[in-house]
């Protein structure tokens, strides 16, 4: 197979075995949190949720691209 998963996505598997969440749970707590800033959304899911750095990195970054910022 040669379309290999990049970037924030590939972090997906790994993210969904630790934790035991589906990540579409995950993008749905960052869409839906108060917190709209990359960094304190991930220091949230670090904080309240137990996430490592990377993990809870690939999550925000993925979910901001999708044009998910939260109300404006």
């Amino acid at each position: 197979m040669t379309d290999a998963v990049k970037g924030p996505a590939s972090y997906f598997p790994s993210i969904e075995k630790k934790y035991g969440r589906p990540v579409s749970e995950w993008k749905d707590l960052i869409r839906t949190s108060p917190l709209t800033r990359h960094m304190e959304l991930v220091a949230w899911l670090k904080s309240e949720h137990g996430l490592g750095h990377g993990h809870a990195n690939a999550l925000v970054a993925h979910t901001l691209a999708e044009g998910a910022g939260g109300p404006r």
